[in-house]
């Protein structure tokens, strides 16, 4: 259902480097460039993708209020390595991994370097 999410950035060249180091880790690549204005990364052509981009009215990009972006993996183990994995490439945490409630959901928060919050998550029971 979902065709893309995409996220403003301010410091583009450092989001580039951050989804292409972090997204790498779960297969994906970029798929789609406008240089210096947009890039789209996928895991494979015709499935859901994930965006960066200038603003294009030229403004600052701002983070939504209530806004989130969530990566579904199959197991605890990725949700792991992935939350870690972006800490490491200078995100904040919003949130350890663990799980949250009793329904099998486990996920772990962060805001990457403008700020945009993302978690990884995974259905473990």
């Amino acid at each position: 259902m979902i065709g893309y999410q995409m996220v403003g950035s301010n410091k583009f060249d450092e989001a580039a480097a951050f989804y292409d180091a972090l997204l790498g880790e779960l297969g994906a690549a970029r798929m789609m460039e406008d240089e210096g204005k947009f890039i789209a990364w996928a895991v494979a052509p015709g499935q859901p993708a994930f965006s960066i981009c200038r603003p294009h009215d030229g403004g600052d990009a701002s983070v939504g209020n209530g806004s989130m972006t969530a990566l579904g993996v199959a197991d605890k183990g990725t949700v792991d390595k992935i939350y870690a994995k972006a800490l490491e490439l200078g995100a904040s945490c919003e949130g350890p991994a663990g799980p949250r409630g009793d329904s099998g959901f486990y996920a772990g928060y962060f805001r990457d370097l403008d700020g945009n919050k993302l978690n990884v998550f995974c259905m473990a029971g």
